[in-house]
């Protein structure tokens, strides 16, 4: 198993490693590219890391210039078990893109990291050029307060209940995050097959450093984030152009449906062949999406 401080082997020439600290929280984070390209923002999910772009960083560096961070509680950054409400971590990501001296930039954002997105966007849209969702309900917006209990559609979100409950999802995962870990690569997968046994491995390290509590945080302030976001959307609508990228195996068929309501120019597209894990299952589609959606 890779050590927490070891650079794990993506063989991604032109990208490095670097550490930030804002409002008293650690952050890691990944960068490189094009020195002089225009700036993307990635932001990854749970139980995920920077790493999840690791197929699409070189794809994308080519043209742009990217910085890839863990977000409190992901990958090398700090777990804060408080705080995680999504307003606040879009606060503290703002805090590392000033850090690192950038003004205007796109940004992707999966999962959790969608959740962080929307007020980021929110808070700073004279600064996002574009914003682009992945296979993502947000709280407040697009993921129900009532989550759906039929079985065909229960597997997708039952978890964001789950870490909800205090205590318990750590008695029940401590010792089994192997298996914990291994069921949601696996299963939200279409093509479970992309993640190779050292990609567990990363995945695995970061899944157990510092315990549960920290990578839960987010989970556990839905409500709040929830709220809030009904708050920033009472406001008014996001006005740059918005990309809602679903997978055809993924969580969020009704996607532009959903950010219609958050924003006035929305298109959407679909992955074929994908599940939930777009920039690992599919990288070369979604990157072609993703700058035709950028240029």
């Amino acid at each position: 198993m890779v050590g927490r401080h070891e650079w794990p082997e993506t063989g991604i020439e032109g990208f490095e490693r670097g550490y930030a600290t804002v409002d008293g929280v650690r952050l890691h984070y990944v960068s490189g590219g094009r020195a002089d390209g225009e700036v993307i923002l990635l932001f990854a999910g749970f139980p995920q890391s920077w790493y999840a772009w690791r197929k699409i960083l070189p794809i994308l560096g080519a043209r742009y210039r990217i910085i890839a961070p863990d977000l409190p509680g992901q990958g090398d950054s700090d777990r804060p078990i408080s705080g995680c409400d999504t307003m606040n971590i879009a606060k503290i990501a703002r805090g590392l893109v000033q850090k690192l001296g950038v003004d205007r930039h796109f940004l992707v954002a999966h999962d959790i990291g969608a959740w962080v997105a929307y007020p980021y966007a929110a808070l700073y849209g004279s600064s996002v050029r574009g914003l682009a969702i992945l296979d993502t309900g947000i709280p407040g917006i697009s993921l129900p307060d009532a989550l759906p209990w039929s079985s065909d559609v229960a597997w997708r979100t039952w978890h964001v209940a789950f870490h909800n409950v205090p205590d318990l999802p750590e008695a029940l995962i401590e010792g089994r995050e192997r298996t914990y870990l291994n069921w949601f690569l696996q299963r939200k997968a279409a093509n479970p097959q992309v993640f190779s046994d050292a990609d567990f491995e990363e995945y695995l390290r970061v899944f157990l450093y510092s315990g549960l509590k920290g990578g839960l945080a987010y989970y556990r302030a839905v409500s709040l984030s929830a709220q809030q976001n009904r708050e920033l959307s009472a406001k008014g609508k996001l006005e740059m152009p918005v990309l809602a990228v679903r997978a055809d195996q993924g969580s969020m068929r009704d996607l532009v449906a959903q950010l219609q309501k958050i924003a006035t120019n929305v298109r959407g597209t679909a992955i074929a062949s994908c599940g939930h894990y777009l920039a690992e299952e599919q990288p070369d589609a979604l990157a072609r999406e993703l700058q035709g959606f950028f240029n």
